[in-house]
């Protein structure tokens, strides 16, 4: 193997170590126990709330497949698609390295339905964008109602920079959209071709972007208990915030890498409450799609090898 191979992950153990000691340095005036009694103070009607909103978000994810299958005009069953999309972000948000874990999974998916190397390879580019797009539209929006959001991270920011930040990126979605109404023509580079999506896709992603990341923020609001918390807006800028970090971190399910960016981003809070609500994040968001997914892989890798015995036997 070459030296790039062990790249990634040695960002990411990298990523988990600094993190992890960081992360020490918050946390060694917090007991086991007191992260226990925050999760067992956590009400059944909260519980509940995350669960659907960890089931709002990977409903979101399944859509991300199904707007880049269609902005490639590919018809492929609604019940494939979304296996596929579970497992392929239950498994690289757990794995990290998400761009390259989820390409691997879902050119073996997607192959075995007829759909080409090119092809696949920008469908993961369409989804990467669609998840761009999502984090670039919220982030417009909290920085535009919550413009002292960074001064949490760095007590001198300028309020002006908040309202610059968010009002470049409304201009880039509203740059993008225009873009789709004007119906560009296809940029053709030597036999690729690469299509402006049609502004029935775009609407879409708009809409299935954010909403992702809403749900997934809202597994942690609604574990949160109301003294000292900022709010639904805050808590997904902070979100925002230590989600891309993790991704950029390459951290396997951002370890560590979330719970900083939390535990300074909510200093008004109790920090055991802030571990508590971020475990059940884990939980819901992370190992339990994760241990899911590996059941789907199981039966896909059966049903591909007893399809390759019975094709086998028919040539025979």
């Amino acid at each position: 193997m070459k030296l790039k191979d062990y790249a990634w992950p040695a960002i990411g153990l990298a990523a988990v170590g600094i993190s992890v000691w960081l992360l020490y340095k918050e946390l060694r005036s917090i007991s086991l126990d007191d992260v226990i009694d925050s999760i067992n103070a956590i009400d059944a009607h909260r519980w509940i709330l995350a669960a659907l909103a960890s089931l709002v978000a990977y409903a979101a994810l399944a859509g991300y497949d199904r707007i880049a299958l269609l902005h490639l005009r590919r018809h492929i069953s609604w019940l494939f698609i979304a296996l596929c999309s579970f497992t392929t972000y239950a498994l690289s948000h757990n794995i990290g390295a998400s761009v390259l874990s989820g390409a691997v999974v879902r050119y073996r998916a997607y192959s075995s339905q007829g759909m080409s190397g090119p092809e696949i390879a920008l469908l993961i580019a369409f989804c990467s964008f669609t998840f761009m797009l999502g984090v670039i539209t919220l982030a417009a929006f909290v920085l535009l109602i919550e413009p002292e959001l960074p001064q949490r991270f760095n007590d001198e920011w300028p309020l002006w920079f908040s309202y610059a930040i968010g009002g470049g990126a409304s201009a880039f979605v509203l740059l993008y959209v225009f873009g789709s109404w004007l119906k560009f023509k296809p940029l053709r580079i030597r036999q690729f071709t690469l299509e402006y999506p049609r502004l029935s896709v775009v609407m879409q992603q708009l809409v299935v972007g954010p909403l992702e990341l809403i749900g997934a923020a809202a597994i942690i609001y609604f574990t949160l208990p109301a003294a000292g918390n900022p709010g639904f807006l805050i808590i997904l800028g902070i979100f925002l915030v230590s989600f891309s970090a993790a991704l950029i971190s390459h951290a396997p399910g951002g370890l560590g890498v979330l719970e900083l960016v939390f535990l300074t981003g909510l200093p008004d809070m109790n920090k055991a409450d802030v571990l508590a609500a971020l475990i059940i994040f884990r939980l819901f968001y992370l190992l339990i799609p994760f241990a899911l997914s590996l059941i789907v892989v199981l039966f896909f890798e059966r049903s591909q090898l007893l399809l390759r015995w019975y094709r086998k036997d028919e040539d025979s």
